[in-house]
């Protein structure tokens, strides 16, 4: 694994944000998910990318994690796509190579739509999509795998072990692992994702800053005939985010979608072949 990381906290736009760096070489931005979580849950799985001859640019994006704002601050998706913008400039680079995952693959294309000339590289991970039509369909999917039976008697099974009470740490980690269990195509892989929380007034205020979103005509404007970014989609063929969305963003970008037998935690179920495929993508020393 590459050496320890160097952490901070930055001042822009009035906010406070947490930041974090590891590794050498050609900067890569990565964005996780949420909205409204903390880049933590991608970890120890995406420092191995730093392994390859790069450094890779986390923070928390404002309103989750050690980024927190008071009530009153708006944390909608304008508010998101100017701070990415902000760092770019306190980072100092002309462009951005980015690494998003989940709804940070859709922050990323909303950053690419209003900044299209400081993009070089777009890697999205599992990527929210680019239309609330899909991301509908996530929702009930995911809700349809939360509703299976073994999954509600877990839950009762655990309440009545006591662990609450002799083992707190690992009911909180088995309660976890419950609650994120419909995102992976082997439930019993989610104890290996690292917890995280998210912020419910920053995941909603982003969504509805949304509203019923659909970027695909801004995308075919803003790209025409093969001109956007160089990209890479990621998804796994289980993942309740729907990878008929990935598949319909790739070709607006003029390119493919990596399938992997995952859900949509590649990072977790497939270690191996995620670092692989965004390592032959990224830039590197």
């Amino acid at each position: 694994m590459p050496e320890t990381a160097t952490e901070t906290t930055v001042e822009l736009n009035g906010v406070r944000l947490y930041t974090r760096r590891v590794g050498h070489g050609p900067p890569v931005v990565v964005l996780h998910g949420g909205p409204g979580a903390h880049h933590d849950y991608l970890l120890p799985q995406y420092d191995h990318l730093a392994e390859g001859g790069r450094a890779l640019l986390y923070y928390d994006q404002r309103g989750g994690g050690r980024s927190p704002v008071p009530r009153d601050v708006p944390v909608g998706w304008r508010e998101q796509v100017a701070d990415l913008e902000a760092l770019r400039g306190h980072w100092e680079l002309d462009r951005l190579t980015i690494v998003g995952y989940s709804w940070g693959g859709l922050l990323a294309l909303l950053y690419a739509l209003e900044h299209p000339d400081r993009i070089a590289r777009l890697a999205l991970v599992s990527s929210a999509p680019v239309t609330a039509a899909w991301r509908d369909e996530f929702e009930r999917r995911f809700a349809a795998r939360m509703a299976e039976p073994w999954i509600a008697r877990s839950r009762a099974d655990l309440t009545a072990s006591g662990l609450s009470r002799t083992n707190p740490e690992k009911y909180r980690r088995i309660a976890f692992a419950l609650s994120v269990a419909g995102y992976f195509r082997d439930p019993s892989r989610a104890r290996e994702m690292t917890p995280f929380r998210v912020t419910e007034r920053t995941r909603k205020a982003v969504w509805d800053s949304l509203g019923d979103y659909d970027l695909r005509e801004r995308i075919r404007r803003a790209f025409p005939n093969g001109t956007a970014p160089r990209s890479l989609l990621l998804h796994g063929v289980y993942d309740p985010m729907p990878i008929e969305a990935a598949r319909e963003t790739a070709a607006l970008l003029s390119t493919g979608v990596i399938e992997l037998a995952t859900g949509h935690a590649p990072h977790v179920e497939a270690t191996e072949a995620f670092v692989g495929a965004l390592d032959g993508f990224l830039p590197r020393r």
